[in-house]
């Protein structure tokens, strides 16, 4: 394998692990469900995305083949969070979950 293949997995591998863990320290830190509904579909879903596409590259480089598995997972991934993200914000306006303080709006109004 070129070395220039295991440094581009390697940094996509660390950008994807950062992007995780960002998300994961912002849906342990961020003060209410809205704003902690960013943290797992934002910066999680990039995080598993780049993760992904370095097993998508490695495998591909190591099986001289295009990987589909991987492509389906991004596909399928990057589909569902938005709308799960969704779905879980609609249901909590309806149930009208308590906001932050600080945020700003109508407050279901």
């Amino acid at each position: 394998m070129p070395l220039w293949i295991e440094i581009l997995v390697s940094l996509l591998l660390v950008a994807g692990s950062l992007f995780t863990l960002i998300g994961a320290v912002g849906l342990y830190r961020l003060p209410d469900f809205f704003t902690r509904l960013h943290g797992p579909t934002k910066a999680t879903t990039l995080g598993v995305g780049g993760i992904v596409i370095a097993s998508l590259l490695f495998f591909s480089v190591e099986r001289e083949g295009l990987s589909l598995h991987e492509v389906l997972i991004t596909l399928f991934l990057f589909i569902t969070a938005p709308v799960s993200a969704h779905m879980l914000a609609k249901a909590a306006m309806q149930q009208r979950v308590d906001v932050w303080d600080k945020t700003r709006g109508d407050r279901w109004e």
